[in-house]
């Protein structure tokens, strides 16, 4: 090994603090400004506002671009998109969220948290402020979605040229996993939270699940209650009646009795979902009809059937029912005391005069596709979410993981997960993606 004179290390010494700052610049030259003027002249760009940047960014956007109302006609009618963007450095990786609904601000990812990289949050398509004029049901699929996607991500690449991560969470997980599927190139790395996917309009493996599901005495217990709830249904409507007016909610769907029995049957596949509630917390049958009401109120939401919620998220209903499935009920505990729910579906959410076909086909070709072909996937899921009924199963032909969170609900996250897990999720992400994560 040469030897380094003293005065040629005497100079590298001084050089030193100058190459440190000419490093900074060159590892983050884009200043609020520069970022919104490269944005705003990026192609399909309709506009670029800049908002309150969250802790940790230095620069927060909202934007909006064309996209084709239907992608395999570009020249016809488009629509504008929404989706924000908050920057910490070009040269850092991205996060892209592919959210399933709509998006009304800017929010938080645990995956770019997690990673401390630039971030992107995109509405889906037919929600929010995402929404053609007049749209046709018939361009709400899947396979538009990924499209929308695969646009804004090859749109901004012209910006973040580094490692890109996918995610999205239930619906957006699902969403995640369709566009792979179209667009397996376009990102490094996917992380799909709590992502069922169905191969019916109304899966049966929800009721395989729901019957097996935790301890056969919490599952009694959950029936004698919802049993109970509907035997006492005419001095629980009054304050179910009192609450839904307090809390505003108006019910298109059918008559208080027709909501009142539907939210029974829900308590069933949200206990589990949401564990809001635990099995230690079901009321007795000889507890007060107080005591009921106030568990039943906890454990299944009123506002799943009113008006406000259901006219924001009708166009999913239209995806469930066309392409990525749901769930129905079983009511064979509760069929001798329904007075108004004969034959329960989840079809009475569907948009007035709409019916569609399932495509059966579509899930399971790219069921198929995750087992064979989809690498660098992360799965997450909790055990006792009613939405692991459908999960994905993978059978070893890919290196991508599931992991599953013992006792974990539909809030299940990395940070969810005890300390070695965790952090065999972590290497795993940073052996895919090459970077090392910030302790």
């Amino acid at each position: 090994m040469k030897k380094i004179s003293f005065y040629y290390l005497k100079y590298l010494l001084l050089l030193f603090p100058v190459l440190l700052i000419q490093n900074s610049f060159a590892q983050n030259s884009f200043t609020p400004d520069d970022l919104y003027k490269k944005l705003i002249n990026l192609p399909g760009i309709v506009s670029v506002t800049e908002i309150e940047a969250e802790s940790g960014y230095d620069a927060s956007f909202k934007i909006f671009i064309s996209q084709p109302l239907d992608h395999k006609n570009p020249e016809g009618p488009h629509f504008n998109q929404k989706f924000y963007i908050s920057h910490r450095d070009e040269n850092l990786p991205v996060v892209i969220e592919l959210d399933g609904y709509s998006m009304p601000t800017n929010r938080s990812t645990e995956l770019a948290d997690i990673m401390e990289c630039n971030k992107i949050i995109v509405e889906h398509r037919y929600f929010g402020e995402s929404v053609a004029e007049n749209p046709e049901w018939k361009y709400l699929t899947i396979e538009q979605a990924a499209n929308d996607h695969h646009n804004i991500i090859t749109t901004m690449k012209n910006i973040y040229e580094g490692k890109w991560i996918s995610t999205g969470i239930s619906k957006g997980g699902q969403t995640t996993i369709f566009h792979r599927y179209f667009f397996n190139d376009d990102v490094d790395v996917s992380v799909s939270y709590v992502a069922p996917l169905c191969f019916a309009q109304e899966d049966p493996r929800i009721y395989s699940f729901l019957n097996n599901v935790g301890t056969e005495d919490c599952r009694q217990k959950m029936i004698q209650f919802q049993r109970e709830v509907l035997k006492r249904e005419d001095k629980l409507l009054p304050l179910f009646r009192e609450e839904s007016e307090m809390k505003g909610y108006t019910y298109s769907l059918g008559n208080d009795r027709f909501i009142f029995e539907y939210v029974v049957l829900e308590y069933g596949f949200a206990f589990w979902q949401w564990q809001n509630t635990t099995c230690e917390q079901i009321p007795d049958t000889t507890d007060s009809d107080e005591a009921l009401f106030e568990h039943l109120k906890k454990g299944s939401s009123f506002d799943y059937f009113a008006d406000n919620e259901l006219s924001s998220i009708a166009p999913f209903f239209y995806q469930a029912y066309s392409e990525i499935g749901y769930y129905g009920y079983d009511i064979t505990p509760f069929k001798d005391l329904l007075k108004e729910v004969k034959e329960p579906t989840s079809k009475i959410f569907l948009p007035e005069g709409v019916d569609p076909d399932f495509n059966c086909a579509q899930a399971l070709k790219i069921n198929t596709w995750v087992q064979k072909n989809a690498n660098n996937f992360l799965f997450i899921y909790g055990e006792v979410d009613t939405w692991s009924a459908p999960a994905v199963q993978l059978t070893g032909e890919t290196n991508s993981i599931k992991m599953i969170k013992k006792d974990g609900s539909h809030k299940t996250r990395i940070n969810s997960f005890e300390e070695k897990e965790r952090e065999f999720i972590l290497n795993t992400l940073e052996k895919w993606l090459d970077y090392q994560i910030p302790e």
